[in-house]
């Protein structure tokens, strides 16, 4: 066995001592492979990048009120405000020092922006909220500028929206529909989609958009969040409530679902590109495997077996598939981690995130590159390892 093993040694050593006298060979096949793998976190990131902002997004202790059949989104929702005063009233939601429920009535509008980069048009979120809205996010502070003046055209925007957006700069007026608003401060919830919204005062978009005296969302404080069943019960109790019920957190967390497909459709990507880099690496040891024939053959005469060349063969393209892997991630880091895009959320209007590359999408990237080289080298390592020992003397 230990002679097994030093065989196996000694040919995996002449493998990479050799590697130089190749090199252009391997450069084609590890810059095949990390183009792979570089797509492939470029979508990983992005899939990672939104699911942190959504799922850092809601409060387990805040209620969020919405219509019935809205599928879960604020900009489908419509309550009439006798439900609002009727929820003030449920148990379990938390009262501030002068005995008012910490109740935050919002409503929720699609306006539109255009885009700092290409200058393509989206939707954004304009959110109608009261004094308990800010309380409701917490991390929530002012940047620049100050706070809306209840019933004005003021408006304070997220930051990500200003990082994405043109026209939203503090002091900017934008013009929605046939009415201009001024925004007087810029705001963040750092890591929520809060920080892709508009802000402005809850009367003045009910009236300026024709939505009457309904609210899109109801959010409350809770005394705890053990009190949500008796919320349900609340809610179920009372035929005048038409309305869904669940926590802030497990609204958001639906929402990050909106992302899967993107997250699928970049693996199957990475898996077609793979495929050519497939056929490139398996061009590239077969080619390799050709070139050493007489040195293989040499080695078998000497005693070598066959099982240390077929290590020594397979030990090549794994190598080479690693540094394009890691070469792969590396540029995908350098390319891709942190920068700032937006994508449409569960409202139809757009979330500002930052694409992240995390632990578990590094691995990912190293694994895909691994199994290609598994792959592209299996083949041709069994090729090296069937050498026929007559050929050394036909050499």
């Amino acid at each position: 066995m230990s002679a097994l093993f030093q065989q196996i040694g000694a040919v995996v050593a002449m493998t990479v001592s050799g590697l130089p006298s190749r090199f252009w060979a391997s450069l084609t096949t590890i810059v095949s492979v990390a183009l792979v793998v570089a797509t492939l976190l470029a979508f990983l990131a992005m899939g990672n990048g939104f699911a942190k902002t959504v799922a850092g997004t809601g409060s387990e202790d805040v209620a969020m009120f919405l219509g019935t059949g809205t599928s879960g989104s604020e900009l489908n929702s419509t309550m009439p405000g006798e439900a609002v005063r009727i929820l003030e009233e449920a148990p379990g939601i938390a009262r501030d020092a002068s005995g008012r429920p910490i109740v935050s009535p919002e409503s929720y509008v699609a306006v539109g922006a255009v885009r700092r980069a290409g200058g393509g048009e989206a939707n954004v979120s304009l959110r109608g909220v009261t004094a308990n809205a800010p309380g409701m996010r917490t991390g929530f502070r002012i940047t620049e500028g100050r706070m809306y003046d209840p019933g004005t055209n003021e408006m304070i925007v997220g930051a990500g929206v200003v990082r994405e957006f043109q026209g939203f700069d503090l002091g900017a007026e934008m013009q929605f529909g046939t009415d201009k608003w001024k925004v007087v401060g810029v705001f963040e919830v750092p890591g929520t989609v809060f920080d892709s919204e508009l802000w402005a005062d809850l009367p003045v978009v009910q009236t300026l958009f024709n939505r009457g005296p309904t609210v899109a969302a109801v959010r409350a404080r809770l005394t705890d969040p053990g009190q949500m069943e008796a919320i349900k019960a609340f809610v179920a109790a009372d035929p005048r409530l038409r309305i869904e019920v669940k926590t802030e957190k497990e609204h958001f967390a639906s929402e990050a679902r909106s992302l899967e497909a993107i997250v699928y459709f970049g693996w199957a990507l990475a898996i077609t590109l793979g495929l050519g880099a497939l056929a490139g690496a398996l061009n590239t040891m077969y080619a390799a495997v050709e070139a050493r024939t007489k040195e293989l053959a040499t080695l078998r005469a000497i005693g070598f077996g066959g099982f240390p060349a077929f290590v020594g063969a397979l030990t090549e393209s794994l190598l080479l598939s690693l540094a394009g892997g890691l070469l792969g991630v590396i540029a995908a880091y350098l390319i891709f981690n942190g920068i700032t895009a937006s994508t449409l959320g569960g409202g139809f209007t757009q979330v500002v995130f930052d694409f992240a590359i995390g632990p578990a999408q590094v691995v990912s990237g190293v694994v895909l590159a691994l199994v290609l080289g598994l792959i592209g080298g299996f083949f041709p390592a069994l090729r090296a390892a069937n050498t026929p020992l007559l050929k050394i003397g036909a050499e």
